[in-house]
């Protein structure tokens, strides 16, 4: 007898998604143990990750974040879809060697800037100088064109940056520091050499566990990796699976959290480039397709508030010195009263406590 697989639609999608992505209650937990948890935090600047946990944690801390950036328990590290990504040390020591022959085939974009460059001899040059001493990608870019004069110096930088596993070093990502880019390699900075590459099967039951119910295309659009289908084939007998209403097949863990569609999703601030919209190739489940694009502008991406489990809107803060900071809430359509009531506690809530304190305006 033949069984029809279920349909979920975008409601039943944003309300497991959430639950898994710690945005139904904030979680008790630690920062490292959340960091590990969500597979990463999006670090293309400084902030996010700390409003990430902010929107995530109960009580959370900037400085307990910090402190593990400083004692190297957690790195800021080029991995998922090439983007600079906040993970614990064991993750930056096995995630990077999975999608590392995604970073070698980028190579091929910059080919004629790289002609006559030995990319093995280019790779050891490049580490013994970051090993010796961190390096800014200036400085980097400067000693490889020693070598190889003709070659276009950007290349050279990519090509680093491309073929080794380095890490931003701090002071740079500490809350409330500063601190130029300087790299050098993760296993310099952590002591210790990269893992074997983990097998896609153990990474597709975490991304899962972080991001289902989800599809084949989906993991690849998260990872910036081909080629999965396989491996989904291959777990098949260990997921259940679904469909979306446009008959996409969905994979997910048997056991993870689908709340119902109807589950309340509590008021979120989310920092620009956070994961949860950017790691499904359908963002429908979060995204309502009136404000498709509507976070992004050229290369930049805004600051985001949900309402309803939704993307809803934009926020930024700003912070002049010697001023109160001011967060200003940019709502897409209309809010009722008591989403507005419910946001503007959520930006009292992030303002007065141990990320900062404002005021809070609605535009």
């Amino acid at each position: 007898m033949a069984t029809t697989t279920p349909v979920l639609d975008a409601r039943s999608l944003n309300r497991a998604t959430l639950a898994r992505q710690l945005l139904l209650e904030r979680a008790p937990l630690r920062a490292e143990d959340a960091v590990a948890r969500l597979l990463g935090l999006q670090a293309q600047n400084v902030k996010p990750p700390y409003y990430a946990l902010a929107a995530r944690l109960a009580d959370f801390d900037p400085e307990e974040l910090s402190a593990l950036m400083a004692s190297r328990a957690v790195v800021r590290i080029v991995t998922l879809r090439s983007t600079i990504h906040t993970h614990t040390a064991d993750d930056a020591l096995t995630l990077r060697p999975l999608v590392q022959p995604a970073r070698e085939r980028e190579l091929n974009m910059f080919r004629k800037g790289l002609t006559g460059v030995d990319l093995a001899q280019l790779a050891a040059q490049a580490r013994e100088s970051v090993e010796q001493e961190p390096r800014t990608l200036k400085q980097l870019r400067e000693e490889l064109a020693v070598t190889w004069p003709d070659a276009d110096p950007q290349a050279l930088g990519l090509a680093a940056r491309n073929t080794l596993a380095l890490v931003q070093v701090t002071p740079r990502g500490l809350w409330r520091r500063s601190g130029q880019v300087a790299l050098t390699t993760v296993e310099h900075w952590l002591g210790r050499p990269t893992e074997p590459e983990p097998t896609p099967d153990a990474t597709v039951l975490r991304y899962l566990a972080a991001f289902g119910p989800a599809s084949v295309k989906d993991m690849q659009t998260w990872a910036g990796v081909t080629r999965l289908r396989p491996v989904f084939e291959r777990l098949r007998p260990r997921l259940a699976v679904f469909r979306d209403e446009d008959g996409v097949e969905l994979f997910d863990l048997p056991d993870a959290p689908r709340p119902e569609p109807d589950t309340p999703a509590p008021v979120r601030l989310l920092p620009e480039y956070d994961n949860l919209l950017l790691s499904h190739a359908d963002r429908r489940r979060v995204v309502p397709p009136a404000y498709k694009g509507r976070t992004w502008v050229g290369n930049r991406s805004y600051s985001v508030f949900l309402t309803d489990g939704f993307l809803a809107g934009a926020w930024r803060l700003e912070e002049p010195k010697g001023a109160p900071a001011v967060l200003t809430m940019e709502p897409f359509g209309t809010l009722t009263k008591a989403q507005r009531a419910e946001l503007t506690q959520e930006a009292e809530r992030l303002l007065g406590g141990p990320m900062g304190a404002g005021a809070v305006s609605a535009a």
